[in-house]
């Protein structure tokens, strides 16, 4: 007696593939983000014009002979801070105007999309303070007699990748305030009223705290692992707590 098998029915079906778009689609969607506001585009075009208008002020009240190295320290800290504000308002500006449960429904791994806003950060922070460079050592060449230019690649260097840094910290310190106006407030009342009078009072203790000095420092000096030491601590640090608040947040 003959046994009737049954058919075997093969599963043709293609794998479950992850939704949302790639890393540097993703990546590119938080730059162009940044870029659509008013506030955004505001702080993107000072960032880039501080550092030759802040040149062209420091020429007008102090007059030649100038050490390029210390001017792009001091452009390199004012285009820093405002890099900081960029980053802030690519975190917490999602969280103030509740665009972040789009943007969360669209991509749900949140901590995907942190990281894409760091990496779009750090882009933008990277040109951004290289233009505000570029800038501030042509207005030095050009309206600036006198300079002295020893040192000017270290500091240009400085002023770039502490751009970015900065633009990093702003988007992890956002992240974790989830509020523009409170994350800015608390973020510049440190750094440029608490750090400034501990340097007054503990100089030694400062040193290892203050990001914005640092810059400052590095860029007037060869290299030094204090300053970029401390920067990176404040990029580490302000990243995990982004990190591990957003995960805990509520977006409803």
């Amino acid at each position: 007696m003959s046994t009737i098998q049954a058919p075997v029915i093969s599963d043709t079906r293609s794998p479950a593939r992850r939704t949302g778009p790639s890393f540097p689609a993703l990546t590119g969607l938080e730059i162009r983000k940044s870029l659509s506001t008013r506030s955004g585009k505001s702080v993107a075009a000072l960032a880039a014009l501080v550092g030759p208008l802040g040149v062209l002020l420091a020429t007008v009240t102090s007059g030649s002979g100038v050490a390029a190295p210390e001017a792009l320290g001091i452009m390199g800290m004012l285009i820093a801070l405002v890099l900081l504000a960029l980053g802030v308002l690519s975190t917490a500006g999602e969280w103030t105007h509740k665009s972040v449960q789009t943007t969360y429904l669209l991509v749900p791994q949140r901590g995907r999309v942190l990281a894409a806003k760091a990496v779009a950060m750090a882009m933008l922070g990277l040109v951004l303070a290289g233009l505000g460079a570029a800038g501030a050592v042509g207005a030095l060449a050009v309206f600036t007699s006198g300079v002295e230019w020893v040192g000017t690649g270290l500091a240009v260097a400085t002023v770039i990748a502490g751009g970015a840094a900065f633009a990093v910290i702003g988007a992890g310190i956002g992240a974790a305030v989830g509020n523009s106006a409170a994350a800015m407030t608390g973020t510049y009342l440190t750094m440029l009223g608490i750090l400034p009078v501990l340097n007054s009072v503990q100089p030694e203790i400062a040193e290892k705290l203050d990001p914005a000095s640092a810059i400052v420092t590095q860029a007037e000096t060869d290299l030094a692992m204090t300053p970029i030491a401390v920067i990176a601590g404040w990029v580490i640090v302000s990243t995990i707590a982004g990190i591990v608040v957003t995960r805990r947040r509520s977006v409803a």
